[in-house]
């Protein structure tokens, strides 16, 4: 998870997911969350970015 990705997943949280998990219920789900508060898209960012980073080093 890099400085770039955190930052993006706060300031744009679909732009974040997009880059990194590309079309899909993932992005939709962010979406659906930044388009009821800010807030919780990015909460939801940052998770998914975290869970990523996890996966990748199994």
């Amino acid at each position: 998870m890099s400085l770039l990705n955190v930052v993006l997943a706060i300031v744009f949280p679909p732009v974040s997911i997009f880059l990194n998990e590309g079309m899909g219920g993932t992005l939709f789900i962010n979406i659906l969350l930044t388009l009821v508060g800010w807030v919780p898209g990015s909460i939801h960012a940052v998770w998914v970015l975290s869970k990523q980073g996890e996966r990748a080093r199994i």
